[in-house]
């Protein structure tokens, strides 16, 4: 009986260690999981902590990448988890891409266009993009049965056409330099932007004002007397012209009746006036031994406003 009760005895302290390892286990799986799915902001280390309130915005980094950066506070996902209910726990994190399809923001014309998965730890996401679009993006979770519970939404922007580089710096520090760019290539400066999340952000990371003169002034609480600030205030404005092209090596090229130098490979540029006027410019290229010509004729026109001044007091803006 004592050598039985003593084997009972160890096989019970036995499975009393292995259930304590699994349910280690199972509560270190479980946090895990609560990381991953979490997107409540975390951190920054070396900096002193400061209340995190719920805002997004996004940046043109070129025309095939957006930056989407994010904060949110750890209620916000007690809330989700709240407003979601039994979903919560099929609910995933995700960024949705929304194109603006005639571009006035918050109207019903946004639709969604693409779902990113994410995942908890992180606040901001570099977006592909494949063709020029207008668009916004909002972060949150997804559930199973397609219900959206939308976190933050950002601000509208723009993706430029063209063969301008990406720029993909993850730290502000790598696109100060850029940031005026990036800043006006994001909806910084277009009036139909009415967030001023993208402004105060560049403005905490870079540690400097940018933005519209208007909404610095306002920010300032410079009440100067408006109408002094115009009466002295000029704005002129000139335009000089690019004209390039390309033809045979060694021929031959006048514009207007000037000679145009042609590079070894049979590139030219030159720079051109451009009055407030029409002109009608006669580029002809004539080959070496004169015997070929061709003439191309460009018109071009420049037609110059100068609008009336306009003088606000500093309360309107």
């Amino acid at each position: 009986m004592h050598a039985g009760g003593k084997s009972a005895g160890s096989e019970a302290a036995a499975k009393a260690v292995r259930d304590a390892a699994v349910a280690r286990g199972l509560e270190e799986a479980r946090a895990r999981l609560r990381r991953v799915k979490s997107l409540a902001t975390p951190p920054e280390s070396g900096k002193a902590s400061r209340a995190v309130r719920d805002r997004m915005v996004v940046m043109v980094r070129g025309p095939h990448w957006l930056h989407a950066f994010w904060e949110v506070g750890p209620r916000s996902i007690v809330r989700a988890e709240a407003a979601l209910g039994p979903e919560w726990h099929t609910a995933r994190p995700v960024l949705r891409l929304l194109e603006l399809e005639n571009g006035l923001q918050g109207s019903p014309s946004e639709r969604v266009v693409r779902t990113i998965d994410i995942h908890g730890g992180v606040k901001n996401w570099f977006i592909d993009i494949r063709t020029p679009v207008r668009c916004r993006v909002e972060v949150g979770y997804l559930t199973s049965g397609g219900r959206f519970h939308c976190l933050a939404r950002s601000n509208a922007v723009s993706t430029p056409a063209g063969l301008q580089l990406d720029t993909l710096d993850t730290h502000w520090a790598d696109i100060a330099g850029d940031c005026e760019k990036i800043y006006a290539l994001s909806g910084g400066f277009s009036p139909e932007n009415n967030s001023t999340e993208l402004q105060e952000l560049f403005e905490e990371r870079l540690r400097r004002p940018l933005g519209p003169p208007a909404s610095r002034r306002s920010m300032s609480g410079d009440d100067g007397d408006g109408d002094e600030r115009v009466s002295d205030f000029r704005l002129d404005v000139d335009a000089e012209m690019i004209v390039y092209g390309v033809t045979q090596p060694g021929s031959y090229v006048t514009l207007q009746g000037e000679p145009v130098k042609v590079q070894p490979d049979g590139t030219f540029r030159v720079r051109v006036d451009l009055p407030n006027k029409r002109q009608v410019l006669p580029i002809i290229a004539s080959t070496a031994d004169g015997v070929e010509r061709q003439t191309v004729v460009l018109a071009v026109e420049r037609n110059t406003k100068s609008m009336e001044s306009v003088g606000r007091d500093a309360g309107d803006f």
